[in-house]
């Protein structure tokens, strides 16, 4: 919810300073008249009333937006890889999810018969959701194949991190293509 309200004021943000810096660039290259410009800074400085508070609410409804634009962008520049944190007694514990990523690839790749892996992890409430993208030789049993690498993916990572993997799916996107064929012609 926060990202789009920041992105719907970062749009009124830029829709505001758009059409000021026209207004000023063409009253500055003569497009707008004289009196024009005249009499509305007359009409802002002198009459008051409307056009006052109209200019005096839009400014201050921009320098909001300013700054909560300004402190978005603070934020957002210190924040860190995604990580599982874990409290023990004796402090904190913080894995990042590449670091689960590459637990799961090479406890995967001890699997014979498998090449080109690929890994996903997600954190649910359960404990890690991980999918695991891979191709096989073609000549082992895949049922076989992918329930290997699912035991041996949740047992790895539940020993090295300690986290508990609620789930490891693999999808088999492929088979090995061997380069031995040879075009034989007559």
């Amino acid at each position: 919810m926060g990202k789009i309200v920041d992105k719907f004021l970062l749009f009124l943000y830029s829709l505001v300073i758009a059409v000021v810096s026209v207004i000023v660039f063409l009253a500055v290259v003569g497009a707008v008249p004289n009196r024009f410009v005249g009499s509305f800074i007359r009409e802002v400085y002198v009459q008051g009333s409307v056009p006052q508070v109209t200019v005096i609410a839009l400014t201050v409804v921009v320098f909001i937006i300013s700054l909560r634009l300004l402190a978005v962008s603070i934020s957002r520049g210190s924040s860190s890889a995604p990580s599982i944190d874990q409290r023990t007694d004796f402090g904190d514990i913080r894995i990042s999810l590449e670091t689960v990523e590459n637990l799961t690839l090479k406890a995967a790749s001890r699997q014979r018969c498998v090449k080109d892996m690929r890994a996903r992890i997600r954190i649910e409430e359960a404990g890690l959701d991980i999918a695991i993208r891979t191709v096989v030789d073609g000549e082992t049993s895949i049922p076989v194949i992918t329930e290997d690498i699912q035991r041996a993916v949740k047992e790895h990572v539940e020993e090295i991190t300690g986290i508990p993997v609620a789930n490891v799916s693999v999808f088999v996107a492929n088979i090995i293509q061997s380069a031995a064929f040879k075009s034989r012609v007559e």
